[in-house]
């Protein structure tokens, strides 16, 4: 029985590369999660990344955040969610009065 194409070929990064995808976490307050969706690479491996980079420099780790930071955090979640939502809102509306507005076009496309 053959395999044909079945086979992936596994990926692989530079140390440089590493550091930079990990410093995407380190450095900003996005989560593993969204920097590995983001550069298309697991979690788990973009993780041991960090811990690796945070080892090499010497960063603390991350100390559990306590109520009220937790409380900020899920209230700016919520708020930037929001605001996203009515950007794109506010992108497609534009786009519908544009269209609306230009001649030789309908609106109803």
């Amino acid at each position: 029985m053959s395999s044909m194409g079945s086979t992936r070929k596994r990926r692989t990064y530079t140390p440089e590369y590493r550091r930079e995808a990990a410093h995407l976490v380190i450095d900003t307050d996005r989560t593993i999660a969204t920097v590995a969706g983001e550069i298309n690479v697991g979690a788990q491996l973009l993780g041991r990344w960090v811990q690796q980079e945070r080892d090499r420099i010497g960063a603390p780790p991350e100390a559990p955040l306590d109520a009220s930071e937790r409380a900020e955090l899920e209230r700016l979640r919520r708020e930037n969610t929001e605001l996203r939502l009515d950007n794109e809102f506010l992108g497609k509306a534009a786009a519908f009065f544009a269209a609306k507005n230009t001649p030789g076009r309908s609106a109803s496309r």
